[in-house]
C-alpha cells in the first residue's frame, strides 16, 4: 500500500461538516483555501483530480432563511438551488490563486443508472479532465426525488470514481477513519488502517447511519462507498479533513483507513463488459479490422462490413470475424442507425455523414473484451 504517492486519477469527496459552520450556516472559507492548495499541488504533480463537494443545502438554508431542524424535500431542493451558487463561487475564489479552471457538474442517481446518461456524464467529465479543468461535482438535489437520490455524497463519489476509472477515492471526513469502536464513546477505540475486504464484521463497526461522522451519510455510507469503488477496481481511503494538510499526509500509508480494491481496474471493466451486459447486436468486421482489434487497436467504421441488431449507444455488441466466428464483445459508441450510416467510412467522413462526430472509433479498444483473453 503506497498511499497517494503513485495515484494518477483521484476523486476527492468533502463533507458539509468540513465546509460549513453548523451554527451560522456560512462557509468555512479557510478550509476551502486549504483544500484548494492541496488539490492544486497534486495537479501540478501530474495527478488528475475530480472534486465531489457537499455543502449546498447548508449554505442555501441560511440564504433563504429556512428554519432549523428537518427540512421537507421541497425545502431541501430550494436550499440546494440557492446554496449551489454560493458553494461553487467559494470554491472558485479558493482556486483562483492557482489558476485552476473549475467546471460545475450536477449528477443524479439516474445519471449513473441509465447507460446512455452514464456515458454522457463520463464523456463530459473525461473531456473536462483532458482540458485541464477541475470538475466540481454535487448531487442535483433540485430535481432528484426522494426515491431517486443518493442521499449522501459518499456513494455519489464512489459512482463518479467508477465512472472515471479513478485509482483512488478519498473521503475526507470529520473523523480519522474506521475504528474498532465509536471513538466518541470508547476512549480505547483504535484506528483500523487497512481493510482488505468488507466483511460483516467491518460493516458492524460502522454502526448506525450517523455514527462516527456528523454528515448526512456517516460511517455506514462511507463503507458502502468503499464497496462500490472496490468492485470497480478503485481503492478508498477515509481520512480526517480537518487537519493542516489532509491530502499531503496521505502520500504515505498510516493515520487513515485504506480499503483495498477487490480487483484490478482493467479486470473489473472486462468483467463488467463480459458478464454484466447482454449483447444487443453485432458488428461484422473485415479481415484488416479483425487483425487490428486482435492487436488491441480501436475498431473504426472503415473496417465494419455489416451492422446487425437494434442497439443503442453504449450497448454491448458482438464483434464478428469475416468467417462468422466471435472475436469478442465491446461497448459501441454509436447507435445502430448511425453505425449503419457510417459503415465503411473513413474517420474524416463521419461528421459529413451524420452532421456530428462523437469520435473516430465505433468501439474503443478500452471498451472491448476479446475471446480467450
Amino acid at each position: 500500500m503506497s498511499g497517494l504517492a503513485n495515484a494518477k486519477r483521484i476523486v476527492v469527496k468533502i463533507g458539509s461538516s468540513l465546509l460549513t459552520d453548523p451554527l451560522t450556516g456560512t462557509a468555512r472559507a479557510p478550509r476551502f483555501v486549504l483544500i484548494a492548495e492541496q488539490i492544486a499541488k497534486f495537479r501540478r504533480a501530474g495527478c488528475e483530480v475530480a472534486l465531489v463537494s457537499s455543502g449546498a443545502v447548508s449554505l442555501g438554508r441560511r440564504a433563504l432563511g429556512l428554519p432549523a431542524g428537518v427540512l421537507s424535500l421541497e425545502q431541501k431542493q430550494a436550499a440546494a438551488a440557492a446554496g449551489q451558487l454560493r458553494l461553487v463561487e467559494t470554491w472558485r475564489e479558493a482556486f483562483d490563486p492557482h489558476a485552476v479552471v473549475l467546471a460545475q457538474a450536477l449528477v443524479t442517481w439516474e445519471d449513473t443508472e441509465s447507460r446512455r446518461r452514464w456515458l454522457n456524464a463520463r464523456g463530459t467529465l473525461n473531456a473536462l479532465l483532458a482540458c485541464g479543468a477541475l470538475p466540481v461535482i454535487n448531487e442535483n438535489d433540485t430535481v432528484a426525488t426522494e426515491e431517486l437520490r443518493f442521499g449522501d455524497n459518499d456513494r455519489l463519489a464512489a459512482r463518479v470514481a467508477a465512472m472515471l476509472d479513478a485509482d483512488t477515492l478519498v473521503l475526507l471526513s470529520d473523523v480519522a477513519g474506521l475504528c474498532t469502536a465509536d471513538p466518541s464513546r470508547d476512549v480505547s477505540a483504535q484506528l483500523i488502517e487497512r481493510i482488505e475486504a468488507i466483511t460483516p464484521e467491518i460493516e458492524a463497526l460502522a454502526g448506525g447511519t450517523g455514527a462516527a461522522g456528523t454528515g448526512s451519510g456517516g460511517m455506514r455510507s462511507k463503507i458502502e462507498a468503499a464497496r462500490i469503488a472496490s468492485q470497480a477496481g478503485c481503492r478508498t481511503v477515509i481520512a480526517a479533513g480537518d487537519v493542516e494538510a489532509p491530502l499531503t499526509r496521505l502520500m504515505k500509508p498510516g493515520g487513515a483507513s485504506w480499503f483495498d480494491a477487490r480487483v484490478e481496474r482493467p479486470k473489473a471493466r472486462a468483467a463488467f463488459i463480459q458478464g454484466a451486459l447482454s449483447p444487443q447486436g453485432a458488428l461484422v468486421l473485415d479481415e484488416g479490422a479483425a487483425k487490428a482489434v486482435a492487436q488491441g487497436r480501436n475498431l473504426l467504421p472503415a473496417g465494419v462490413t455489416a451492422v446487425r441488431g437494434g442497439f443503442q449507444r453504449g450497448d454491448a455488441v458482438r464483434l464478428i470475424a469475416p468467417d462468422g466466428t466471435l472475436i469478442g464483445k465491446g461497448l459501441v459508441a454509436y447507435d445502430a442507425q448511425d453505425a449503419s450510416r457510417i459503415l465503411g467510412a473513413k474517420s474524416g467522413e463521419i461528421e459529413a455523414r451524420l452532421g456530428y462526430r462523437r469520435g473516430a472509433a465505433l468501439v474503443h479498444a478500452g471498451d472491448m473484451v476479446l475471446e480467450g483473453r
